[in-house]
């Protein structure tokens, strides 16, 4: 679990590389896929290595740093968020078996969810970093729920949403049971970030299997 503590930086140098820009003990992913970066050090973050990698004014997210802001930076929004990992409880089947998978045909689509259900940070090439799954209704997609980083045998869901006009149907539910499934039919381990507000969506996936492994801040930086 000691990947958990710095995650995305994990991935970012590992799995995830090939999505990566960066140099030094700064990465990010490249700025179509997801705008998150990690370091080496997240407490003590190598901001002028990753300045050259990022547009003035673009929005990134940055967790478990919690300094002042260094000169030519800002930050844009402070919050709080939990990393909850499954790692035990009930068996899982798969209860979203009439899924679509979701493919780069579908990118247009799964950003306007994103974008009007605001599930996290999400760019137009975020479903290329693991598998999605979604329900339609017409060319509409109305839910979704896929797998964003990954460090060693952990494997983050991400993604989870549902448009407002079919809340209440259990279509994010049943789409993170098909991803959990699958995740651990592949000997993995689930894992996944809420924001520590959200307490119904705490509240569910406490009940799906999920704990707390830490709560960290969470940030949203650019650069002036």
């Amino acid at each position: 679990m000691q990947l958990l503590d710095n995650i995305f930086w994990h991935a970012l140098v590992g799995p995830h590389a090939r999505y990566a820009v960066g140099a030094n003990d700064a990465r990010r992913y490249a700025a179509s896929f997801s705008p998150i970066v990690g370091f080496a050090d997240a407490e003590r973050p190598d901001f002028d290595a990753l300045a050259p990698f990022c547009e003035p004014e673009e929005q990134l997210y940055c967790g478990g740093w919690s300094g002042p802001a260094p000169a030519g930076w800002r930050i844009e929004l402070e919050s709080t968020m939990y990393c909850m990992v499954r790692d035990g409880g009930d068996a899982v089947s798969d209860g979203a078996p009439d899924a679509v998978k979701l493919g780069p045909q579908h990118a247009l689509r799964a950003l306007e969810l994103a974008a009007l259900t605001r599930p996290g940070p999400f760019g137009p090439r975020t479903t290329e970093l693991g598998e999605y799954f979604g329900y339609f209704e017409g060319d509409r997609l109305v839910a979704m729920a896929g797998e964003r980083s990954h460090a060693g045998t952990l494997r983050e869901i991400s993604g989870v949403c549902t448009h407002p006009d079919v809340q209440g149907r259990g279509l994010a539910r049943r789409l993170m049971n098909k991803v959990i499934a699958r995740e651990l039919d592949r000997g993995e381990t689930p894992f996944l970030h809420v924001m520590s507000a959200n307490t119904g969506a705490h509240g569910l996936y406490e009940r799906m299997g999920f704990r707390d492994f830490r709560e960290t801040v969470v940030r949203v930086i650019s650069r002036t």
